[in-house]
């Protein structure tokens, strides 16, 4: 999507499965992650989720999941919140089923300022929840973000068990609701 702000992000890989990883999901984020599913999903295969995000975002941005200020080779997932599943309509050429993680940086360690282009993202920002509004964004990059932050005046720190939303098409009709 060139001159498109979107999330850091791609596809599972088959070697997520395997990737180091210190303390797991949290068990609520573990349970949504099974249960926002078309298929069967095993606790290996909804951790490699979280994992290939965090690949992705490496691969895309340079940034990683630090503690307390060195590079882990075992990322620490139970700072991140599952909070959005996307699944594209039919009839795309492009299919897509997306989750979408959160976490804040001073729980994972990470510097926005160490941000860097690569060949996937370029023009990086990181940006203020408030100035993102005249940023052209992918509709779905808007609508996770809009979501977000609602979640967030609600309760700043974004809990473990905050509710799921789920982005889909039924019938010709839009749904945006939860899990």
């Amino acid at each position: 999507m060139p001159d498109v702000y979107v999330f850091p992000g791609g596809r599972r890989d088959p070697s997520d499965r395997t990737l180091p990883y210190g303390a797991d999901l949290h068990p609520t984020v573990m349970s949504n992650l099974l249960r926002a599913t078309s298929r069967p999903l095993s606790e290996t295969g909804a951790r490699a989720l979280a994992l290939a995000a965090l690949r992705e975002l490496q691969e895309e941005t340079g940034l990683r999941f630090r503690k307390d200020g060195q590079e882990q080779d075992r990322p620490d997932l139970a700072s991140l919140r599952f909070v959005a599943r996307a699944i594209t309509p039919p009839g795309r050429v492009r299919r897509f089923d997306t989750r979408f993680f959160c976490c804040f940086t001073d729980e994972a360690g990470i510097n926005p300022a160490d941000a860097m282009a690569s060949e996937e993202l370029e023009d990086l920002a990181w940006l203020d929840i408030e100035t993102a509004s005249g940023v052209n964004m992918a509709p779905i990059t808007r609508m996770v973000l809009e979501d977000v932050t609602k979640f967030m005046i609600g309760d700043p720190s974004i809990q473990l068990e905050s509710p799921v939303r789920q982005y889909f098409e039924r019938r010709g009709s839009f749904i945006r609701g939860f899990l």
